[in-house]
């Protein structure tokens, strides 16, 4: 990766009556402009997320989508849907003056970068994609109800310890409930312990850091109630709708590479592999020793390859 940068300019558009996210331009001011798609939905961006682009090269945008970092209203579900913010990247690629961009996704960065290169495949010059997730019952299935259990049981039983035992059946509807209760303690309780979840799987080897950053009562409660949100609502999608051939084939053209971590299991490999069959033109790289992270070592290098690769263009 990159040496770390600072953005040469910050924002704030404002999207909706309610709404109003946070940009930063970093990079070359007259570089090929690059949009950052952060995951959760709720994560936010990260300064490190800069790096994973020449700066002398690209233009680099990040944003925080609707709720998340410095977007405000902060952990929002109102008007927070994949179309809202679709919108939103078609609203700052305007407000931007830019014609066309590389964009760059990886986990829901994925979901969310496939649902905007489909509905502007006129404006997407490259798509560089990571831990391919489609929000599909069945991925939801594997990581929040049984799969994902049963190969960390530990962190597993963390997850689970806030919902009634009657209520285990639905995991995510369980949870719902809580991380939407008018009670602040019971919220933040399931908030940290639905992020905690998700930080203690996303590596090969747990990081203990990316653990301590769910006890972090604002982040956490963002990341749990939009992440929730989206799921409880099928992603406002059609099951599957994102790998349907008719859609597929809005995108065929665009150059596209994904990297995928062999053991990753918040996104697991299968859906790459239905995503390569689909979209057989794709460069689908499996990195064996990785889990679900951008910033393993060999996702992180296959990523900066890929960027420096679509650079020229």
């Amino acid at each position: 990766m990159y040496p770390p940068i600072e953005p040469y300019e910050t924002g704030k558009l404002k999207v909706s009556d309610l709404h109003t996210l946070y940009y930063e331009l970093n990079g070359n001011k007259d570089g090929t402009p690059v949009v950052f798609l952060h995951g959760g939905p709720g994560g936010g961006c990260d300064p490190k997320d800069r790096s994973f682009f020449d700066p002398t090269k690209y233009k680099i945008v990040l944003f925080d989508q609707r709720g998340s970092g410095k977007s405000t209203p902060t952990a929002s579900l109102e008007e927070n849907t994949t179309w809202d913010l679709v919108k939103d990247i078609e609203k700052l690629r305007e407000h931007l003056g830019i014609e066309k961009w590389h964009v760059f996704g990886g986990s829901w960065g994925s979901t969310l970068s496939l649902a905007y290169a489909q509905s502007h495949p006129d404006r997407v010059k490259t798509l560089v994609l990571r831990g391919i997730f489609t929000l599909r019952k069945s991925e939801l299935r594997f990581f929040y109800q049984e799969g994902a259990s049963h190969l960390f049981p530990e962190a597993w039983e963390e997850f689970i310890a806030p919902i009634p035992e009657a209520e285990r059946h639905d995991m995510v509807t369980a949870y719902h409930a809580q991380l939407n209760s008018v009670d602040d303690e019971t919220r933040l309780r399931a908030a940290r312990a639905w992020t905690k979840w998700e930080m203690y799987t996303s590596k090969l080897y747990v990081d203990p850091a990316q653990v301590a950053e769910a006890e972090k009562n604002d982040f956490a409660n963002a990341f749990a109630r939009i992440e929730n949100h989206y799921f409880v609502n099928d992603g406002f999608m059609r099951d599957g709708q994102l790998l349907e051939k008719q859609e597929i084939d809005k995108i065929r053209h665009i150059p596209c590479v994904v990297v995928q971590g062999r053991y990753d299991v918040i996104c697991p490999a299968t859906t790459a592999y239905t995503l390569k069959k689909v979209w057989p033109e794709i460069t689908l790289h499996i990195v064996p020793d990785a889990g679900h992270s951008s910033r393993e070592p060999g996702t992180a290098k296959l990523l900066v390859k890929a960027t420096d690769d679509f650079a020229h263009i």
